[in-house]
């Protein structure tokens, strides 16, 4: 909303204040010496605030897409669901097959989040250690693993 509301001030707002070059002196800082309401300021500006605010959302939302609620090893234990977060509350949920999915560090390395890498698949999906391992040796031994394609 910040960045928004920026670009469309730049855009709308800004005026036209020249500046007195008689007033300039070496000592003078950068900021004083531009006339940021002129055209080529003006509009680079609002561009620039409003493609930051786009690039942050995109970014956040990506995030949150590949942030995993849940990992579960589903019957005969040839696939993996990722029951993964989304922005406005809902669950959205990925079967996988055990053999695209590779642990890219060892659990008891990990610190904060656990990276698995999924084949195809264009970022890694990040499981977080705070969370609750039912079974570790079974984690270890399926989803833990490191597979090279």
């Amino acid at each position: 909303m910040f960045w928004s509301y920026l670009g469309i001030f730049a855009f709308s707002s800004l005026r036209d204040a020249p500046v007195d070059e008689s007033k300039i002196t070496e000592d003078t800082p950068w900021f004083r010496k531009i006339n940021l309401g002129e055209n080529k300021y003006k509009n680079g500006l609002g561009i620039l605030s409003v493609a930051i605010g786009t690039g942050s959302l995109a970014i956040i939302w990506m995030y949150t897409l590949k942030s995993v609620r849940f990992l579960i090893l589903n019957k005969g234990g040839r696939h993996l669901t990722f029951v993964t977060y989304s922005p406005f509350g809902r669950n959205r949920i990925i079967k996988i097959p055990i053999e695209n999915v590779c642990c890219k560090e060892n659990r008891s390395n990990a610190r904060v989040q656990l990276p698995l890498k999924v084949k195809n698949q264009w970022m890694h999906f990040m499981l977080d250690m705070r969370g609750e391992f039912r079974n570790p040796l079974l984690f270890d031994s399926t989803a833990g693993l490191m597979r090279r394609w």
